[in-house]
């Protein structure tokens, strides 16, 4: 597995402690359909969030959430609609991301973006 993978894998780990420490439950972890997927569902206060989680090792690109463009957000709520169709009891939903630094000697750091809107053409 490439050392990037093994990266993904290991935040995807990480968010989801991250986020049951933070009372969240747990739905599904890489939920899939048809070519599109979701990093985590997870609920909330009657909330369900679509988590887009990102994590990086070296800040030499950027911060892990600078890797979550438009078409990423489309993606996770062309997702959404399909688990919303299979799922329809929840009313209240949210998209958000989880950037999880990974440093050399230093702890992980965590960014929670609730509720992300990016708007058509940016």
């Amino acid at each position: 597995m490439a050392h990037h993978n093994n990266t993904g894998v290991l935040g995807e780990k990480m968010a989801a402690k991250y986020l049951t420490a933070k009372g969240f439950t747990i739905l599904h972890q890489n939920w899939r359909h048809s070519h599109w997927e979701v990093d985590v569902i997870a609920s909330l206060n009657d909330i369900l969030h679509f988590i887009e989680v990102k994590t990086r090792r070296t800040q030499k690109f950027g911060y892990p959430e600078d890797d979550v463009t438009q078409k990423k957000i489309q993606n996770l709520i062309n997702a959404s609609e399909e688990y919303l169709f299979i799922n329809p009891e929840w009313k209240l939903i949210q998209f958000d991301i989880l950037s999880i630094l990974l440093l050399k000697d230093k702890p992980a750091e965590y960014f929670f973006i609730e509720d992300v809107y990016i708007s058509p053409g940016n």
